[in-house]
């Protein structure tokens, strides 16, 4: 049984039924009550309490990690969910981790998952880090604004980094739980080009059929924003990636091809597959 933690987003959610299509038994952990496929067990818990997935890991041998944004912040305690799956039989986990403990390992949010990656390595455990980039999916965040206004509104709207689509993720996640071949190896996951925020909204409105303006905010107004989902060190660390992305983030990385055999989709085929939340 393989244990999908963050299995209603945008990740999780296409891993969840990639896993069960696979014919693998399936726990989808959210920290609310979701609709899952046919044939998934559903526990609701949050991790920031890692006790409440004792239940979710009991015959578990595998588990997808993903940390939400509260886990990113200093004094989160993430690690100790790897301790538990470890003290509960957990043979593999595979961690969604971020391309920023590379390319910025001194940021506040870079640090706390460092140290969740050693402990996932001193574990013992079978283990495979992906470190994506950007999500093509924060573009989620333009669909109220897009619908009632015709607009995206961003900050630095001329810089861009190469977005990855966050079913390659999934994809790619799959393939760590299930393959032998790619324990012990760190993934980095990017998109096929770089694209900027103006591109991105060009794009929506190419597949709309209609005009979307673009509206450049300040690094303060985003902050607002951002802070509003994520911890004020999180967004800091992602605003200062996509303010001046450095040479190692503009790289096109090779490791979504690697794993799966073919290039990684372009941010208008996430946009296609994803338009209804636009419109």
């Amino acid at each position: 049984m393989i244990v999908v933690t963050g299995a209603t987003g945008n990740v999780g959610r296409p891993l969840t039924q990639a896993l069960a299509e696979a014919g693998e038994q399936v726990t989808a952990v959210s920290r609310r009550a979701a609709v899952v496929p046919d044939g998934v067990r559903h526990v609701p818990a949050d991790l920031a309490e890692p006790q409440g997935l004792t239940s979710a890991l009991d015959g578990a041998k595998a588990l997808f990690l993903l940390l939400s944004g509260d886990l990113h912040a200093p004094g989160a305690r993430p690690a100790d969910i790897i301790a538990l799956a470890a003290a509960s039989g957990v043979r593999r986990v595979v961690l969604l981790s971020s391309q920023g403990v590379a390319t910025r390992p001194l940021g506040p949010s870079r640090i706390a998952m460092r140290a969740v990656e050693d402990a996932l390595r001193e574990s013992g455990l079978d283990w495979a880090v992906l470190r994506p980039g950007g999500f093509a999916s924060n573009a989620l965040a333009w669909r109220e604004s897009v619908r009632t206004q015709g607009t995206v509104a961003a900050p630095f709207g001329d810089v861009g980094v190469p977005i990855v689509d966050p079913a390659d993720i999934a994809e790619v996640a799959a393939a760590c739980l299930l393959d032998d071949r790619h324990t012990g190896k760190v993934f980095e996951l990017t998109g096929p080009e770089v694209i900027t925020p103006r591109q991105q909204a060009e794009a929506i409105a190419a597949a709309l059929g209609s005009p979307v303006r673009f509206h450049e905010l300040t690094r303060e107004e985003a902050k607002t924003a951002m802070t509003q989902f994520v911890p004020p060190e999180l967004a800091d660390d992602t605003l200062d990636i996509i303010s001046a992305p450095n040479p190692a983030e503009l790289r096109i990385s090779s490791d979504v091809e690697g794993v799966l055999g073919r290039a990684p989709s372009p941010f208008r085929d996430w946009v296609t597959r994803s338009i209804a939340a636009f419109s």
